[in-house]
């Protein structure tokens, strides 16, 4: 190799993964779509030599994992990305795709080290299960070694890895809560969730409260924050850790709220990336966000839902709500294409005197499974919100509280281990089984 292409070897950065095989890329393991974080803000070019790894380049390069990221797709693979380079500066990452084998493919690359800038990352798409091969690569510098066909999961799983310190602590989840009508109840699930969420795992979780003027996170959490996610939109830039852990307002053990203003001296004219700046800033801290949304179609909002992880909608059982809601899922299902399906919870449902749509019915007109139904308790819910607690916190044995539960580990993707009540009698069963025996 000549200086160039040692100091490439030198430079590329290997990933951690280092395999005794090489893993088929077409079989995505399961939950790799949760282990693909969000790409910093770097430059792709990928040189495809096929139509099918284009389709999965360019479906990759418009998820919100990558979204920071600016990627263009180019045809000719190994041999065009050497002729490209030898007149223009390589990006931040290089994705080539080689069919030829491995003499051929390890010529190739080569050729490319030849015109690599020092710090460019590459990953090599082959058409080969060569265990020799990959090491070869690795030798070389290679960031990862995928076997074709690949999926757009596969190849944002292999950047993120490459872009993401494995041994750095995992960036927070973000879980986006909308009404898909005003006064549906979804700042009360998102709030009861969050807290059961914090309270179960025993983890930190932030409630970002977006409505800023009719915010209600507050008054369900009985604080009365003097400064909270305002401050923090006006200048984004300036949000660190410490700021952070000043604007927010400690709740509990684990659970804090960075709260709305709710005034209406100011107009709030929010900015997207405003917006994402903080909640990217709060994830970088905590391992769950919980972002409280108002009923509001704004480009900041609709932003924030399609870079959640998890989208909670929250519906009551009429026709508006169920037109509502099909919009949204809608527009999620083909916005997210490699992401978990949103959830929808029915809440108020067998209100008394009151015709409703039922979950079925929902189901049947969305395409999608109704995740929780909370029947309507004006009695609880109303002392609970008056006396600023969770429904849990309030009454253990309502009627919402397991399913308030449910809902919480099910958009964390864990499964709570309950307890199995044992009936008085179990200890003389127990006697009575031993004495048979």
């Amino acid at each position: 190799m000549s200086n160039q292409a040692e100091t490439l070897h030198d430079d590329l950065s290997v990933s951690g993964n280092e395999l005794a095989t090489i893993p088929a890329a077409a079989e995505a393991p399961a939950g790799s779509v949760e282990r693909a974080r969000p790409v910093p803000r770097i430059s792709i070019q990928v040189f495809c030599e096929t139509d099918f790894v284009a389709e999965s380049v360019q479906t990759a390069a418009e998820d919100r994992r990558l979204s920071k990221t600016h990627v263009s797709i180019h045809m000719g693979g190994a041999q065009a990305a050497v002729a490209h380079y030898q007149e223009s500066p390589t990006p931040n990452l290089i994705v080539i795709e080689c069919s030829a084998g491995r003499d051929q493919l390890l010529a190739e690359l080569d050729a490319l080290a030849e015109c690599c800038d020092a710090g460019t990352k590459v990953i090599v798409i082959g058409h080969v299960n060569d265990v020799i091969l990959y090491r070869e690569l690795l030798k070389r510098g290679v960031g990862e070694y995928l076997v074709a066909p690949i999926s757009a999961i596969d190849l944002m799983e292999s950047i993120s890895n490459l872009y993401n310190d494995p041994s750095a602590d995992p960036v927070g989840n973000v879980y986006a809560f909308i009404g898909a009508k005003g006064g549906v109840g979804s700042s009360t699930i998102c709030h009861n969730a969050s807290w059961v969420l914090s309270e179960t795992l025993g983890s930190d979780l932030v409630v970002a409260d977006l409505d800023m003027a009719f915010g209600t996170t507050g008054l369900d959490f009985n604080q009365d924050p003097v400064q909270g996610i305002a401050e923090a939109l006006a200048s984004p830039e300036r949000l660190d850790e410490v700021l952070l852990d000043r604007l927010l307002t400690k709740c509990s053990e684990h659970l804090s709220i960075f709260a709305a203003p709710v005034v209406l001296e100011r107009e709030y004219d929010l900015q997207p990336e405003a917006c994402e700046m903080v909640i990217d800033v709060v994830r970088q801290n905590v391992p769950y966000v919980s972002v409280d949304l108002p009923h509001a179609w704004t480009s900041w909002s609709k932003r924030l839902l399609m870079q959640a992880d998890e989208v909670v909608i929250t519906a009551v059982p009429d026709l508006a709500n169920l037109r509502n809601a099909k919009n949204i899922i809608d527009l999620l299902k083909q916005s997210r294409q490699n992401d978990n399906p949103p959830h929808l919870i029915l809440n108020m449902t067998k209100m008394p005197k009151r015709p409703e749509i039922t979950a079925r019915d929902f189901e049947q007109a969305l395409e999608i499974e109704v995740t929780a139904e909370i029947e309507f308790d004006a009695e609880t819910f109303g002392q609970a919100s008056n006396n600023g607690q969770m429904i849990e916190e309030l009454n253990p044995k309502a009627k919402a509280a397991p399913t308030l539960r449910d809902i919480a580990m099910i958009i964390a993707h864990r499964q709570e281990v309950r307890q199995e009540k044992k009936s008085g009698l179990a200890p003389f069963l127990e006697k009575l089984k031993l004495s048979r025996g």
